[in-house]
């Protein structure tokens, strides 16, 4: 792991009132030899940024032969647009600086948990191929993630969703508008990345509902996905390490990977 890389060489756009300086930023886990790399939102919705989702997960991934970002997204009292656009940041920034982390631009993947899920499946669902004439290197690359991997995410913000993160994210009187755009399940394209999504079906956070449907709306546009849902565990667990049966999902998800050519 080496130092902090901020996303914006000045001060980054969207940013509440008296939060102007606070500067989303990655922190690299490079793995020599790797070619493809994993960038992790962990959760908290959209208030906090959980310790547990970060580090660990990277070092996980390296530990496996896979170069990891941990990304420091803004979370309240930043709104939308702030967390997308610093995942979308983030991705450009690994893609334009693949070649000095010796990765593939076409293997970028992002990994969330939670309310990070949600970020994740923003990303993986509204993207854009980059601004060809920017000035900004960075700003010219593509943001969509080529693969992503989601842990008990909130996908949607309507019925079945969380609403403490769309509250953090939208505000408390979001327009019905905004609540369809960032429901990921509604914003499905037929060229979205493939998915891996796990759950736990008595998670009483984030109801599972959340990653059956965005499993259904790969479906229907016939993405191919990797679903893995448990029978119990509460939300939140992360590598769920101290659970026996949960904790495969890793593995689940590096075999996953590797079929992928990650």
């Amino acid at each position: 792991m080496s130092s902090i890389i901020p996303l914006w060489d000045q001060a980054a756009p969207y940013a509440a009132a008296g939060h102007e300086d606070e500067m989303p930023h990655l922190i690299p886990f490079i793995q020599p030899g790797s070619e493809s790399a994993v960038i992790v939102c962990p959760g908290g919705g959209y208030g906090f940024l959980a310790d547990h989702e970060g580090a660990s997960v990277a070092e996980l991934l390296n530990r496996a032969g896979i170069s990891a970002f941990v990304l420091k997204y803004r979370v309240a009292p930043h709104q939308h647009p702030a967390p997308k656009a610093d995942g979308q940041r983030a991705i450009r920034y690994v893609r334009a600086n693949a070649a000095q982390y010796g990765i593939n631009p076409s293997k970028i993947a992002v990994l969330g948990f939670s309310a990070g899920g949600h970020l994740t499946a923003t990303l993986g669902t509204q993207y854009d191929a980059g601004q060809p004439d920017h000035e900004d290197f960075v700003e010219r690359q593509s943001s969509r993630p080529d693969r992503v991997i989601l842990c008990y995410p909130v996908i949607t913000m309507e019925s079945y969703g969380h609403s403490g993160s769309r509250i953090n994210l939208l505000g408390e009187d979001a327009t019905q508008k905004q609540i369809q755009a960032f429901s990921a399940e509604q914003q499905v394209k037929a060229d979205a990345p493939e998915a891996f999504i796990w759950h736990t079906s008595n998670d009483q956070a984030v109801p599972v509902e959340n990653s059956l449907r965005y499993a259904l709306a790969l479906g229907k546009h016939g993405i191919p996905y990797d679903l893995h849902v448990f029978e119990k565990g509460p939300h939140g667990l992360g590598l769920a390490e101290n659970d026996d049966t949960v904790r495969v999902w890793s593995d689940l998800c590096l075999t996953w990977l590797k079929n992928q050519g990650w």
